[in-house]
């Protein structure tokens, strides 16, 4: 009797391990397993909701705010299962002698500095109505169109979960861009503040680098690149910074003319002379998408010639 009792149990077990094998391979199993990515993904994006909050309420100093994001990308760089290696430009290969190469953890050390940056690049590229949310719906539609291009033009599994699993992650942040546009947009009747700014920005930087396109990503964000690098003299003090550093409004006009300040906005009106708010943001917002349009265009030129 206690033979048959534990041959009945060895029987359940080995229908428990062939049961469990069996959904291993399902694919519901492996986006289960995303949960883990997801997870990480959501804290870090939480961590920096809670700092635009407190932005917002309590003016936090720029020092903090470029030091508070690499705490909240640790979730994400202890999820990340990616490669940290980078594929050597062809024409640089007799010089390396090699075709890969493993950065280890500087790369992971430069996928928390995009974090960093890419917090900041919403928030420092802002100012007038629909601007902040207008760029970041015009990055997160390229970021779908990428994400479709490489998951239509491989056939490895991985890579295409990868992109995947950005496209889950985008379509949200998409969708609730364009809904906030629509009440953002000149005559603003919702304003955004760093609440928003910092969220997009954190959760576009999340999607880079767990779809494990992080370089791609920074092209996409070239327009705030170059205000960033307009911003560099009076964001470390060369110059004297002031609080906000929007254009000047002539009250005679009706339009919005440049400052001395260093930012991309002010950069456009002295080089275009004084235009109306809402033909500037629809100005940027153009360069914004023919920069989008650029990172594609240099992703075929160097196909096979650089890469």
């Amino acid at each position: 009797m206690t033979a048959r009792k534990e041959l009945q149990r060895q029987r359940q077990q080995q229908r428990l391990l062939i049961t469990f094998i069996s959904i291993s391979y399902h694919p519901f199993f492996s986006f289960m397993v995303w949960l883990v990515k997801c997870n990480a993904a959501l804290a870090s994006i939480c961590f920096m909701i809670l700092l635009g909050f407190v932005d917002d309420v309590l003016d936090v100093p720029w020092r903090v705010k470029l030091l508070l994001p690499s705490f909240a990308t640790l979730p994400l760089l202890m999820a990340y299962a990616g490669h940290t290696t980078i594929i050597i430009p062809k024409p640089l290969i007799p010089y390396f002698g090699l075709e890969v190469l493993d950065l280890g953890w500087i790369y992971k050390l430069y996928m928390a500095l995009l974090a960093v940056f890419c917090t900041n690049f919403i928030n420092i590229h802002a100012g007038l109505n629909g601007l902040e949310v207008g760029q970041t719906v015009v990055i997160a539609f390229a970021i779908m169109v990428h994400n479709i291009m490489q998951i239509g033009a491989s056939s490895n599994p991985e890579y295409q979960h990868a992109h995947a699993f950005s496209i889950y992650l985008v379509q949200p942040l998409l969708a609730t861009s364009l809904a906030l546009l629509s009440y953002n947009w000149y005559p603003s009747s919702v304003f955004v503040g760093d609440t928003y700014t910092v969220f997009a920005g954190m959760t576009m930087a999340v999607i880079g680098i767990l779809g494990h396109y992080s370089e791609t990503l920074l092209v996409f964000f070239l327009p705030q690149v170059l205000n960033f690098l307009l911003s560099v003299p009076q964001l470390f003090g060369f110059v004297k910074c002031p609080r906000h550093r929007l254009p000047r409004f002539n009250p005679e006009t009706g339009l919005l003319t440049g400052t001395p300040d260093c930012t991309l906005v002010n950069f456009y009106l002295r080089i275009f002379g004084p235009k109306s708010e809402k033909s500037l943001c629809i100005h940027l917002l153009i360069v914004q998408a023919v920069g989008s349009c650029f990172c594609f265009l240099l992703r075929y030129l160097l196909a096979g010639w650089y890469k």
